[in-house]
């Protein structure tokens, strides 16, 4: 509603209609292209960060909408102004016919005259508020009454600072309107002056910003649970971290076992972590020197990820660890493995690759259970190890595991990897990409910088699993 200030001056003409259509051309395009996004944006509530995405995108498709609208009025211009006869102020406007929901029904304006306390209200005010337009509209004194009780006094404020110090209206209360919904609206206003400069009337619009609000709150509150959520995702996996360094060998350097006597393998092992964000897997590797002079080498991995698999991993490698210490030989102790994973309160299933090398003939004999076999470097060349049978650990009760035996020399280089290793690749690929690096580790002095290799070929930021790298060089 115009100040009767501003009332000799003519309205100012539209801009021109060319830059205003590319504008709206370019909001439409827009708004399709978010509308785009949230559809394709999963909508089950179980990812955190989904529902923060959708809500955003419902954020941006809500003021889009009102951008369009807003810019149609600009490239239309005002509408004209009825005529007034000389009783208008006593006329009740009549309600403008606006799609529910849209725009034009939720800006409402009002004007008071604090001369002769009469309100004049627009029709869409009638429908923002929830009252009839056959009715009188509501005085300042009687405004409040339809405000949230704690709001009262913000309102209030506002309206003394117009009317006294002479201050513009920007805020925003909530109202109960009859029908016992609460609506937010946001209004804004200035004193209109009278020919002595004091305040003469005070004009306003107003605005419903309900959904605009819960838009924003739900935006709010889903970033809220994200934030939450990564913040467990981090607990859970510096947990989950610190419970697998605490039960398998150190792998930070070479790896040295308390030899008896010269050492035989040469031996380091790597982590190679996941992407930033995917929780810990349970990939394991064991390095252990046995008392009849034997040295068990092993890799493997549980199916899951996160804290839930410490404790399994923890039975499991001390299972290994007991039975290998006890003589059990790596098909045996794989078959008892798989019986043990079996039998426990909640099964889980897994693969593992079991070795046993004996220095004194430099024959390893090994077995897999659903695992990566060994690749075997030598002369500068490498390949891969023909793998006996063996299904994956808790798959089938009572499978036999058979074993492979294998004559290595002075030299030669064994890498046993967990399957994470492979990830983001085809295996063949992968594994060809292994094996290209035998010239490398002919070239290498020791095991540790043949892991080197390895995490400087495999080790990229977009990893999708973790993985674990054993390797074993024969010394003598």
């Amino acid at each position: 509603m115009p100040s009767p200030v501003s009332a000799d001056h003519p309205a100012a003409p539209p801009p021109g209609r060319g830059p205003v259509e590319a504008l709206i051309t370019q909001t439409r395009r827009l708004k399709g292209d978010v509308d785009a996004v949230r559809r394709v944006t999963p909508d089950d509530g179980a990812d955190p960060e989904e529902r923060w995405q959708r809500a955003l995108c419902d954020l941006a498709l809500h003021q889009l909408d009102d951008l369009d609208t807003h810019l149609a009025q600009l490239r239309d211009g005002p509408e004209p102004a009825p005529a007034r006869s000389p009783d208008a102020g006593a006329a009740r406007p009549a309600p403008v016919r606006t799609p529910p929901g849209s725009l034009l029904s939720r800006v409402g304006s009002a004007e008071w005259n604090l001369l002769t306390d009469e309100a004049t209200w627009s029709g869409e005010l009638y429908g923002i508020l929830g009252l009839d337009p056959a009715g009188p509209a509501l005085t300042l004194d009687e405004l409040p009454a339809l405000v949230v009780e704690e709001d009262r006094p913000e309102l209030t404020a506002m309206v003394t600072g117009c009317l006294v110090d002479g201050k513009p209206i920007d805020g925003e209360f909530r109202v109960v309107r009859p029908d016992a919904s609460v609506r937010t609206v946001h209004m804004m206003g200035e004193p209109v002056l009278g020919a002595d400069g004091s305040t003469a009337s005070m004009w306003a619009v107003l605005r419903d910003v309900s959904e605009l609000r819960r838009s924003q709150r739900t935006v709010r509150e889903t970033r809220d649970s994200l934030q939450h959520h990564r913040r467990r995702e981090r607990t859970e996996h510096r947990i989950a971290a610190e419970l697998q360094e605490a039960v398998l060998p150190p792998w930070r350097g070479s790896l040295r076992l308390p030899h008896r006597g010269a050492p035989v393998l040469d031996l380091a092992a790597h982590h190679l972590p996941s992407a930033a964000g995917t929780p810990i897997g349970g990939n394991w590797y064991d390095a252990l020197e046995l008392p009849d002079g034997r040295t068990l080498l092993g890799v493997g991995d549980l199916t899951g990820h996160g804290v839930a698999l410490a404790p399994g991993m923890a039975m499991l490698l001390g299972a290994v660890r007991g039975m290998a210490m006890a003589g059990t030989a790596p098909g045996r102790l794989l078959t008892m493995l798989n019986q043990l994973l079996d039998a426990t309160v909640q099964p889980v299933l897994g693969s593992a690759l079991c070795c046993s090398y004996r220095p004194e003939s430099r024959t390893l004999v090994w077995a897999q259970a659903g695992h990566p076999a060994p690749l075997l470097y030598r002369g500068g060349t490498g390949h891969v190890l023909n793998a006996p049978g063996g299904v994956p650990l808790g798959a089938t009760s009572g499978a036999v595991y058979e074993e492979a035996d294998e004559a290595l020399q002075p030299g030669d280089l064994l890498l046993l990897h967990t399957d994470g290793l492979l990830s983001g690749h085809s295996a063949a690929t992968a594994v060809d990409h292994l094996l290209d690096l035998a010239p490398r580790f002919a070239a290498a002095r020791t095991a540790q910088d043949c892991v080197r290799t390895v995490v400087e070929e495999f080790g990229g930021a977009g990893r999708q699993d973790d993985a674990r790298v054993l390797v074993a060089r024969v010394t003598a």
